[in-house]
């Protein structure tokens, strides 16, 4: 068994997998073919600005077999405006972890890549300062 898990399975806590990601809110281009002469019209819905991010996690619990699944989310709408952060930083990851610890109602050992933003100092500083 792997080390997270076996933690995890210790500890009795519940087993986390993180992941996030974004999608641009503006219209795909549209093409279509026409006969020669005839240049055809495409409608496409009202054209957008920005971006949305999400970042969420699943939650399982190792020690309890019959008890289900959890997915936790938060999304975040960026419109490109001056000094809006695009992405999710440290201490939004933080807050995503407090809401799982407290709506999971228990310990949690967490699985994610290596996001410069996941293995900075600071994101080591604030989940050194939660228990």
């Amino acid at each position: 068994m792997a080390d997270h898990k076996r933690l995890a399975a210790q500890q009795g806590a519940w087993l986390c997998f993180e992941d996030e990601a974004g999608q641009t809110l503006r219209s795909p281009k549209g093409r279509t073919w026409g006969r020669k002469g005839h240049t055809p019209i495409v409608s496409l819905p009202v054209k957008g600005t920005g971006r949305v991010s999400i970042v969420g996690l699943i939650a399982t619990r190792l020690a309890i077999p019959q008890q289900r699944p959890r997915l936790i989310y938060r999304l975040r709408t960026h419109r490109g405006r001056k000094g809006e952060r695009r992405g999710f930083g440290e201490a939004d990851y933080a807050a995503q972890f407090d809401a799982a610890h407290q709506q999971l109602g228990g310990p949690i050992v967490v699985v994610w890549d290596n996001l410069n933003t996941h293995t900075s100092a600071e994101m080591r500083r604030l989940i050194a300062a939660r228990p």
